[in-house]
C-alpha cells in the first residue's frame, strides 16, 4: 500500500512544496470569505483587514511549525503580481464603475492622479534622502532615493474599493478610486524612469523628456484600451455569438480584456490604464451586445475573479510580513525599524497633504455653481482615504531593493520598512476610513444630480450632431405670441459650454455617442431583438 502511494508520489510531476503552498493558500481564501461573511455588517472590518490579519497569523503559524526558520510558503514574484492577480482587479473596476459620476470628476481625478502624485513623489524623494541620512544609513544612492518616492506615492486602489461604497459617496468613491488608478500608473511609470535615468547627465531637458514619456504613455495606453474595447463590440454585435453559445461570448469579453492588458506590458505602456479604460468601453458597448444570461454571467464572473485576486494579495502581503529572513538580512535594531518606517509614514502624509488640498482649492475656484465644489470635510476625507498603502508598493520595493547583485542591509531594510508601513497603513486607515466617513459626513444621500441634465443644455445646437428628424420635428418648434410656430430659439453654444463645461461636454458626447458610435458598436437601446438575443433592456446602474 505504501509503496504504491510512493511511487504515485515520485512520478508525479508537481513539486510537493507547490501543492502545499497551493493547497494553503485556497484554504486561507475560503476562510477569508466565511469570515468577511460574518463580519458583513461590521464597520470597522473589511475583506482586505480581514484577509491582512489571517495572512499573518498563518506567518506566525508557520513561523512556528519551522521553529523560526522561515514563514515563507511562496517566493514572492512581481510577474504574479503585475501578470496574474491585477489585471482582474482593475478592469473589473473599469467594468463595474459609474461612468457618469467617474467622468464628471475626470479633471479631479487627473489633477490629483498626475499632479498629485508628481508632487507627492517630489516631496517624498526629497523627504527620505534627508531623513534617512539622519538615521545613519549611507548605503543608498540617488536613484535609490527617487525610486522609494515613487514607491511611497503609490495609493492602494485595491482596498479603496472595500472601505468606500460608490452608491454611498459617489463623489467620494469616483475621487479616490479614480485617483488611485491613474496614481498607479503614475508611480509605475516614475518608478520605471528613475530606474533608467542617468544622473551623470541631468538637465533640465531630462525632466522635459520624463514629462513627455508620460502624457505618450498615458495617452497612448487609454487609447489602446478604447480601441480594444470597441472591436471586442464591433465583434461580438456582428457575429451574434450567443446564437450558437453564450459561453463564447463571455470568454471572448475576458480574453480581449486581458489582450488588451498583455499587448500594452509587451508595448512598454501603462497596462493598468488600458485594461481599466478596456473595461469601461466594455461595459458601455460590449455588454449590452451580449443575451441576457451572458450579462448576468460576465458580470459576477469579473466580480468574482477580482475579488479572489484581491483576497489573496492581502493574504500574501500578510504572511511576507513575517518573513524571518528578511529581518535578518536587514540586520537592523527595532530603533532603526521605526525610525525609517515612521519617516516613511510621515513623509507619506505630508506628500499627500501638500497636494490634496491646494489642489481642491484651486479647482472649487475654478468652478462657479457650489455644489460641486469639494469642502474641508470631504477634502479631508480624500486626504486619509488615500493614505493606505498596499500590493503595488510591495511589488515596486521587491522589484527595486531585491532584484539587485548587492543586497546591502540598507536595501532589505527598505523592504522590511516598506511592509511595515503597508500592514500599518492598511490597518489603521482602513478600519478608521468608514467610521470617519459617517462621522464627518453623516448619513449617505444616494440622490445624484448630474450637471448633463441642466434644461437649458437641450438648446445647445451642434449642427453636425442634429439628426434630420429632429430638425423637422415639430416639437422642436415653439408659438410666438401671435400663435404662428417658428422654429426654437437656441441659445449661444460658446456661453452654455463656458456656463456648464463638464455638462456640455457630456451632452455633446452623449448626441456623438447617439449618432455614430452606438449604431456601430451596439449598446444599450441600439441591439436588434433576435429570439434568445439581447433585448437592449439593462441595468441602468451600471450605466450610471
Amino acid at each position: 500500500m505504501f509503496g504504491v502511494e510512493k511511487i504515485l508520489h515520485e512520478s508525479t510531476p508537481f513539486d510537493t512544496s507547490t501543492v502545499i503552498s497551493i493547497t494553503v493558500f485556497i484554504s486561507l481564501i475560503c476562510l477569508c470569505i466565511i469570515i468577511g461573511h460574518l463580519l458583513e455588517e461590521n464597520r470597522w472590518a473589511n475583506e482586505s483587514i480581514t484577509s491582512l490579519l489571517l495572512g499573518v497569523a498563518s506567518g506566525g503559524v508557520v513561523l512556528l511549525i519551522r521553529k523560526g526558520q522561515n514563514s515563507r510558503i511562496l517566493v514572492f514574484n512581481e510577474e504574479l503580481f503585475f501578470i496574474y492577480l491585477l489585471p482582474p482587479i482593475i478592469f473589473n473596476a473599469g467594468f463595474q464603475v459609474k461612468k457618469k459620476q467617474f467622468f464628471k470628476n475626470f479633471s479631479t481625478i487627473l489633477s490629483f492622479g498626475v499632479v498629485g502624485t508628481l508632487i507627492s513623489f517630489c516631496l517624498v524623494s526629497v523627504g527620505v534622502q534627508f531623513l534617512l541620512k539622519k538615521i545613519g544609513l549611507t548605503q543608498l544612492s540617488v536613484n535609490d532615493y527617487l525610486a522609494l518616492g515613487a514607491i511611497l506615492s503609490a495609493t492602494d486602489s485595491v482596498c479603496t474599493l472595500q472601505v468606500l461604497n460608490q452608491d454611498d459617496t459617489p463623489l467620494l468613491y469616483s475621487v479616490v478610486f479614480g485617483e488611485g488608478v491613474v496614481n498607479d500608473a503614475t508611480s509605475i511609470v516614475l518608478f520605471n524612469a528613475v530606474q533608467s535615468l542617468d544622473l551623470s547627465n541631468l538637465s533640465a531637458m531630462t525632466a522635459l523628456a520624463l514629462l513627455g514619456t508620460f502624457l505618450y504613455l498615458f495617452i497612448t495606453s487609454t487609447l489602446l484600451g478604447v480601441l480594444v474595447g470597441l472591436l471586442s463590440a464591433f465583434i461580438i454585435k456582428k457575429l451574434y455569438l450567443s446564437r450558437h453559445s453564450t459561453d463564447r461570448e463571455i470568454a471572448l469579453m475576458m480574453l480581449m480584456a486581458y489582450l488588451s492588458y498583455m499587448i500594452a506590458e509587451l508595448m512598454d505602456l501603462s497596462g493598468i490604464l488600458t485594461v481599466f479604460f478596456c473595461g469601461v468601453v466594455m461595459s458601455h458597448y460590449t455588454w449590452h451586445n451580449v443575451s441576457e444570461s451572458s450579462r448576468i454571467t460576465s458580470k459576477h464572473a469579473f466580480a468574482t475573479m477580482s475579488f479572489i485576486s484581491e483576497t489573496f494579495i492581502f493574504l500574501y502581503v500578510g504572511m511576507d510580513t513575517l518573513d524571518i529572513d528578511k529581518w535578518k538580512e536587514s540586520n537592523a535594531s527595532v530603533g532603526t525599524y521605526l525610525a525609517v518606517s515612521s519617516a516613511m509614514l510621515s513623509l507619506i502624509l505630508i506628500g499627500r497633504a501638500a497636494f490634496v488640498f491646494p489642489l481642491a482649492n484651486i479647482l472649487n475656484y475654478t468652478k462657479k455653481n457650489s455644489d460641486k465644489k469639494i469642502n474641508f470635510s470631504t477634502q479631508f476625507i480624500i486626504w486619509w482615504a488615500g493614505l493606505m498603502r498596499g500590493a503595488v508598493t510591495v511589488a515596486l520595493s521587491y522589484n527595486a531593493f531585491s532584484g539587485s547583485v548587492e543586497v546591502s542591509n540598507e536595501r532589505s531594510l527598505m523592504i522590511s520598512c516598506t511592509l511595515i508601513v503597508v500592514l500599518f497603513s492598511t490597518l489603521l486607515f482602513g478600519t478608521v476610513t468608514k467610521p470617519l466617513i459617517r462621522a464627518i459626513l453623516g448619513a449617505p444621500r444616494h440622490a445624484v444630480s448630474y450637471a448633463s441634465d441642466i434644461p437649458s443644455l437641450e438648446y445647445l445646437d451642434i449642427p453636425f450632431l442634429e439628426s434630420q428628424e429632429n430638425q423637422d420635428n415639430p416639437e422642436n418648434q415653439e408659438t410666438n405670441l401671435n400663435g404662428d410656430e417658428e422654429p426654437r430659439q437656441r441659445r449661444g453654444g460658446f456661453s452654455l459650454i463656458m456656463k456648464y463645461p463638464t455638462g456640455a461636454v457630456h451632452h455633446i458626447w452623449r448626441k456623438f455617442d447617439n449618432k455614430f458610435m452606438r449604431p456601430v458598436f451596439g449598446g444599450r437601446g441600439f441591439v436588434t431583438y433576435e429570439p434568445a438575443s439581447p433585448t437592449g433592456a439593462a441595468d441602468i446602474s451600471h450605466e450610471q
